[in-house]
């Protein structure tokens, strides 16, 4: 991976802070939850690692949200643990529950960190619940294809093992693998970059251990299919650590593919563009990648010209089905231009796991920062211009574009990309009201909230519009497994015990 050096299978900072772990300070002006003496002694009674040390909880109260990677050039993070409790097993995060709860102190779990919405900030102090330490494969069921691996492991890491050992892969390739972990790809319902293929993380997953609130321990799922009752795996997945806490899982596996094919056209618009992904997805094609980039970007990443919006294509597989597969590209395509595909894929590949350049822009005084949202395809041409339009209208926008990245039967993601230089002390309202504009702009147009990245923090302020009455379900839901509201408090816009959520600027 380029950019900062990964830590294999451990958390990779986004940034390095300004100050030494001792004088980092907290930004957000939230409640603190002390650990005292006596908690510290429970926990170390159940727990085999727990550390007040600063440069610990420094590092563990971040996640790779750009907005506090603003702050840590100012010897900040956005809020701090009081106490850093890294279990090995998952008996001991559910005695650390059972000791917070007991105790009334907020836990937030935490995985590889590689997060950009906040979701991993202890908003309230109290207890960061390391689950690096809970890591491996626990089993491979090469007859059902099933996987069973506990939440600490490592994307990069996982799929070497099973490459090597098996033969076979989850195909759930982000652009984060190397900095995340399986339970965080489950907390916030994450998306690889071979989805339209393998499907999101939710389609993946086949049932998962979890910890509530109060230490009891419970398993979901198991089955190909079931119909006892709701889908309680689904109730979990996405839930940012706010109803229990994810310590196995089972995931679905692939072989590893023996063929690739690769292809590239050029439109003459993005909404032509969309409209082939729409058709190819129409007749049942599913490659790998389906990835459409406006002029913009595919002028910043390939060089393809100012007017030429590049789709690239890639499939993998058994040979028979991807021919099948590319032989229904190039008809929803012939009509356009081609381009080289081996060339193109080739160049993303070598990147597409590149993630130095917000580090670089950020240090320069760049405020920059992605959004992804997902919507059916008669309202993706809608969002894309005027969600566009409404990002480079804030003042000190210099940038603002996108590409559809996941594309599905009825729909598809846009990843909006904007980058600003306002003044130094114009930062967090630079980034709040492009934010804003933004994210106003895909709600009236019928998109949603998130595609894959989660609420956290930065978008908890807009969950109550996107999900309308809906919401009072999740809280309610959240008061039952939940009652002192000890998980991950002031995340997907949820009440907390502990205080208000915060505002910035």
């Amino acid at each position: 991976m380029s950019g900062p050096a990964a830590r294999r299978g451990s958390p990779t900072p986004p940034i390095a802070l300004a100050r030494d772990g001792a004088a980092i300070t907290a930004h957000l002006d939230t409640e603190f939850v002390d650990v005292d003496d006596a908690l510290l002694g429970r926990l170390r009674d159940v727990c085999a690692s727990v550390t007040t040390d600063p440069g610990a909880l420094a590092e563990a109260s971040r996640d790779w949200w750009p907005l506090a990677m603003i702050w840590a050039l100012d010897g900040e993070v956005a809020s701090r643990a009081a106490a850093l409790a890294a279990p090995t097993s998952a008996t001991e995060v559910a005695a650390v529950l059972r000791v917070c709860n007991d105790a009334g102190v907020p836990v937030t779990a935490a995985g590889g960190r590689s997060g950009v919405c906040g979701a991993s900030v202890p908003l309230y102090g109290g207890v960061v619940l390391d689950l690096c330490g809970i890591n491996g494969i626990v089993d491979v069921d090469m007859d059902s294809m099933v996987l069973d691996v506990r939440p600490g492991t490592f994307g990069d890491v996982l799929e070497d093992e099973l490459h090597s050992a098996y033969g076979v892969t989850v195909g759930h390739w982000p652009q984060s693998i190397d900095l995340s972990t399986i339970g965080g790809w489950l907390a916030c319902r994450g998306a690889g970059q071979y989805s339209t293929r393998y499907g999101k993380i939710e389609d993946m997953v086949v049932g998962i251990d979890v910890a509530l609130a109060d230490g009891r321990m419970i398993t979901t799922g198991g089955a190909p299919r079931a119909a006892v009752g709701p889908d309680l795996t689904q109730l979990f997945v996405g839930s940012e650590g706010t109803l229990g806490i994810i310590t196995g899982a089972r995931l679905r596996l692939h072989p590893v593919p023996r063929a690739e094919r690769r292809a590239a056209y050029g439109f003459p618009s993005f909404e032509a563009g969309l409209d082939a992904c729409r058709r190819i997805m129409r007749r049942g094609a599913t490659p790998a990648v389906l990835r459409l980039y406006d002029s913009i970007e595919g002028q910043r990443n390939f060089e393809t010209g100012d007017d030429v919006h590049p789709l690239l294509v890639l499939d993998e597989g058994d040979d028979r089905v991807i021919d099948a597969v590319m032989a229904v590209v190039r008809e929803e395509c012939d009509w356009t231009s081609d381009l080289d595909g081996n060339d193109l894929l080739s160049r993303w590949l070598e990147h597409r796991n590149d993630v130095s350049a917000l580090e670089a822009l950020i240090s320069r005084g760049y405020v920059v920062d992605t959004m992804e949202v997902a919507a059916r395809w008669r309202d993706l041409p809608g969002i894309y211009a005027a969600a566009a339009d409404a990002l480079r209208q804030v003042e000190y926008t210099m940038v603002a574009s996108a590409h559809q990245s996941h594309s599905y039967r009825d729909g598809a993601c846009l990843y909006f990309t904007f980058a600003g230089q306002p003044p130094a002390d114009g930062r967090e309202a630079y980034y709040r009201a492009a934010w804003d504009a933004g994210t106003r702009a895909v709600l009236e147009h019928g998109g949603t909230l998130s595609h894959h990245h989660g609420i956290g923090l930065n978008r908890a302020r807009f969950v109550r519009d996107a999900l309308g009455d809906a919401f009072d379900v999740l809280a309610a839901v959240k008061q039952t497994l939940d009652p002192r509201g000890i998980l991950n408090p002031g995340k997907l816009g949820l009440p907390s015990p502990f205080g208000p959520s915060p505002a910035w600027p």
